[in-house]
């Protein structure tokens, strides 16, 4: 392993910044990750759970915020339901030269919190 991050976003908060900041889920989420999210009555713990994940990316890399951005890291499901991450742009060139070819995600949300676990390996 040559990572592991840990985040956890609370629902109610992330959920008035969404309302408040109506651009803010285009900045922050990819079209895939919004498309997802919307199929739901309340897209925004799946939304939290994807923005975890993205900071536990961070986490996992030994970077901090602002190292690349948010849409160059994507959440995605398999058919089955198990989250996967897509590297893009900054975030795919930082995980090469820390020598990180996979990585190893978990998610999960409550009615008031979502987390997320990054392993790079």
């Amino acid at each position: 392993m040559i990572g592991l991050g840990l985040d956890v976003v609370e629902i109610g908060r992330f959920r008035r910044v969404l309302a408040r900041t109506p651009g803010v889920a285009e900045r922050l989420f990819t079209e895939g990750e919004r498309a997802y999210s919307a199929r739901f009555t309340d897209p925004a713990p799946r939304l939290a759970a994807r923005f975890a994940a993205k900071e536990a990316t961070m986490k996992a890399l030994g970077v901090g915020l602002g190292a690349f951005g948010f849409h160059d890291v994507e959440v995605r499901n398999a058919p089955g339901g198990a989250p996967s991450l897509l590297l893009s742009g900054r975030a795919a060139a930082l995980a090469g030269e820390r020598g990180v070819t996979s990585f190893r995600v978990s998610i999960t949300h409550t009615d008031t919190m979502a987390e997320a676990v990054v392993a790079a390996l």
